[in-house]
């Protein structure tokens, strides 16, 4: 099992862009375990922690529902945004500045294969880093994402996920609101959801943060509850 896990930040990154290069190194582990499978070989897999921003978009979940998206496509060019309908689970939602995107490519062969105990744990990695900036954060039940007040009828979401899985390697994955500009939620349902709100680090804490610093944080919460060895 190869716990030692890539960690790259790319940026500022076109969608299509980061979406393309995703489906690439899937692929390759994909092939790999393959010819293991195959040929009865134990060649390591690898594994990748990926960060970006996104420029203006909104994405669709393979089993969302188009109708979630309040723009037409004059209204998208308006907001100088673009919209993809994507491979990942769940509907829609929006990436954007101020938002930190990971995109872990994980074989979880080399960590454990359980995909609901995947998105629990990269949910309490976010859990973790909002509580260094005290933020109680937590779970809300029947939904996936990180959410604050979810007890008290005030339910905000902070963080949305949406992941892919094909032979326990993982991609896509979650969507942290740090300095992101909320307005751009009001152009969707999101995550198919009407009746929550969309927060983010900067509207809880009345300030712009700074997003290397938060970065950091979310990386090592996220390597220490998966028992990474970052490189």
């Amino acid at each position: 099992m190869n716990k030692e896990v890539e960690f790259i930040d790319w940026g500022l990154t076109d969608y299509q862009d980061a979406w393309n290069r995703q489906e690439e190194i899937l692929t390759k582990t994909v092939a790999i375990k393959s010819k293991n499978r195959t040929e009865n070989l134990t060649l390591e897999t690898p594994n990748y922690l990926i960060f970006n921003e996104h420029p203006h978009v909104y994405t669709l979940g393979k089993s969302g529902h188009p109708e979630n998206l309040l723009l037409d496509e004059q209204g998208l060019i308006e907001k100088k945004a673009t919209y993809y309908k994507i491979n990942r689970g769940g509907d829609i939602t929006y990436h954007g500045p101020g938002q930190i995107v990971g995109y872990p490519i994980l074989d979880l062969d080399n960590f454990f294969t359980d995909i609901h105990l995947y998105l629990r744990t990269l949910e309490e990695a976010v859990i973790l880093t909002l509580a260094d900036y005290d933020i109680t954060a937590g779970r809300y039940e029947g939904y996936t994402g990180v959410w604050l007040d979810a007890d008290n009828g005030k339910a905000r979401k902070i963080c949305a996920m949406g992941v892919r899985c094909s032979r326990w390697v993982t991609m896509h994955g979650f969507a942290f609101n740090v300095n992101v500009d909320l307005d751009y939620f009001k152009n969707i349902v999101p995550c198919g959801i009407d009746d929550k709100d969309v927060t983010s680090m900067q509207r809880e804490l009345g300030r712009a943060l700074d997003m290397e610093e938060v970065k950091g944080k979310l990386k090592n919460h996220i390597a220490e509850l998966f028992r990474m060895q970052l490189i």
